[in-house]
C-alpha cells in the first residue's frame, strides 16, 4: 500500500465501464472474522491500495466512501486479493471500531434456519 499500482488485467477488465463494481468481502485480518460485504468500483479499489483507506463505492449515496471517514471506524488495508474468476474481492483490514453501521462489529450475526 502507499504507492504507484496497476491492476491486474483481468480485474481491470472487470471495472472498464464508469458504472462496474465489484463486490468485497471484508476480513478482519488478526481475527479472520467477516466483518462486511462491499461494493469497489475502479476508483475505490486504486484509492484502497494506494492509501491504506479501506474506500468503498456507496450505491445508496452513489459516490467514494471511506471507511471511518466521518465515524472514525476505520479499516487499514493489509491485503486484496481476487478469487478464481475475478469477480470477488477478499479484503484484509485492521478495523478499528466497529465495522457496521449499526453499531454491532460485524454487519453478519443473523442466523438463518
Amino acid at each position: 500500500m502507499g504507492r504507484d499500482v496497476f491492476l491486474p488485467e483481468e480485474i481491470e477488465g472487470r471495472l472498464a465501464t464508469p458504472d462496474a463494481l465489484l463486490p468485497v468481502i471484508v476480513q478482519e485480518a488478526l481475527s479472520n472474522e467477516v466483518l462486511m460485504l462491499a461494493w469497489m468500483n475502479r476508483q475505490a479499489l486504486l484509492h484502497s491500495m494506494t492509501t491504506g483507506e479501506a474506500t468503498y463505492w456507496s450505491r445508496s449515496r452513489n459516490e467514494l466512501w471511506i471507511k471511518g471517514a466521518t465515524s472514525g471506524n476505520t479499516q487499514r488495508v493489509l491485503s486484496i486479493e481476487a478469487d478464481c474468476d475475478s469477480d470477488a474481492l477478499l479484503m484484509r483490514v485492521e478495523q478499528t471500531g466497529v465495522a457496521c453501521h449499526t453499531g454491532a462489529r460485524t454487519c453478519f450475526g443473523k442466523r438463518i434456519e
